[in-house]
């Protein structure tokens, strides 16, 4: 796994805090944002996310139910998220990061409970 990747799970499994994921992404550039969320987007859709979990994943977030990500969330449109202006790309990040971390513990429950060979699933903090 790239070490970005390698990040990402572990802000999602709470190894690491997330405003520790948070300060990483300010310091990225606009397009190494973009590509971020896209990226997060994507492992969400692998860890089978759904409208279902954005309750849980803006609660986790720390962001309002009523926050634009959040309503896309809701709304079924995840997609949509990384369309969103970048002044809403903060928000947008913590609530993937949730989220990704809401639809995996449930995946990891339904399908790794004996074990797996996801290596994601076998991170441990350093």
């Amino acid at each position: 796994m790239r070490e970005q990747d390698v990040l990402l799970n572990e802000l999602a499994q709470g190894i690491r805090p997330l405003d520790e994921g948070v300060t990483w992404f300010h310091r990225l550039t606009a397009d190494e944002q973009a590509e971020t969320l896209r990226l997060l987007t994507d492992f969400c859709v692998q860890a089978r996310a759904t409208a279902d979990d954005a309750p849980e994943s803006a609660r986790r977030a720390g962001i309002k139910p009523t926050h634009t990500p959040a309503v896309l969330l809701a709304k079924g449109k995840m997609s949509k998220i990384t369309g969103l202006p970048v002044d809403e790309w903060p928000k947008a990040f913590r609530l993937l990061v949730a989220l990704l971390g809401v639809a995996d513990e449930r995946r990891r429950a339904r399908f790794c409970t004996d074990g797996c060979s996801h290596a994601w699933h076998h991170l441990t903090a350093s």
